[in-house]
């Protein structure tokens, strides 16, 4: 489930990019790419203070540009002037072009994860791995879950991310999941049948400090996979596609 985002009220901006793209001019393709990406930086920075434009690059379609922001992909013609907020989908073969991008601007080293924080879930010769920050409360999160019943030979690494903004009682799960005796037994628990372990405290609880990994990691969203090469997923993905990636993954 994503969190509240500040583009939102670009929305309206929409239809009149739109217009404005199919009106470009033959000087907007004889401008070089650096000088493009540069106008386009300087532009949406300068009027969306605290933004922040990692990369520019130009879209599937012409004359239209993507913008990685971090957490989510924009679109914007060569000037900066006109935002296009929403997915881009490929009619042909269906794909959703703007995940596809934020996956794999979102790929990490998978051995930089500090598993240690993470709850370990064993299934089959757990040979295949991934890792998924996950909120106790999100109901994609709970769907991931059902999915994963009919998939073995895995091993999983929970990272508990609660979103309060969201789901205000997540953070208290979460404590109490992660300080409870056996903690894969009460996450499963909780997930698969809403059984919550009583509430309490202990050391070495990371919770908190997995707030701040999730921001640098541009994590914005409940559930999001990161599997063995590194590959980004967010979402309850069907188990088909789960098992495309753990395929892909090896």
């Amino acid at each position: 489930m994503l969190r509240n985002r500040r583009w939102n009220q670009a929305g309206a901006l929409v239809i009149g990019a739109a217009i404005t793209l199919l009106g470009l001019s033959s000087s907007t393709w004889a401008t070089p790419a650096a000088e493009v990406a540069a106008t386009i930086k300087r532009t949406i920075e300068a009027r969306y203070p605290g933004s922040h434009v990692l990369d520019v690059q130009p879209s599937a379609v012409p004359g239209l540009y993507e913008l990685f922001m971090g957490d989510q992909i924009l679109y914007s013609d060569a000037t900066g002037d006109y935002l296009l907020v929403g997915s881009m989908v490929d009619t042909q073969t269906k794909q959703n072009l703007t995940e596809a991008r934020l996956n794999d601007h979102g790929k990490i080293n998978f051995g930089v994860l500090p598993l240690e924080r993470a709850i370990k879930i064993v299934k089959g010769n757990g040979s295949r791995k991934f890792a998924v920050f996950s909120d106790p409360d999100c109901p994609f999160c709970q769907e991931l879950e059902k999915t994963l019943l009919s998939v073995t030979d895995i091993t999983m690494y929970v990272f508990l991310f609660p979103i309060a903004s969201l789901h205000p009682q997540a953070p208290a799960k979460a404590h109490a999941i992660w300080c409870a005796a056996d903690r894969q037994q009460a996450w499963n628990q909780w997930m698969h049948e809403k059984k919550l372990p009583p509430a309490k405290t202990c050391s070495g609880d990371p919770i908190d400090a997995l707030q701040k990994l999730a921001d640098t990691l541009h994590i914005n969203s409940t559930p999001t996979l990161f599997f063995a090469n590194g590959r980004r997923v967010a979402g309850a993905i069907p188990a088909a596609e789960l098992e495309k990636n753990l395929a892909s993954s090896k």
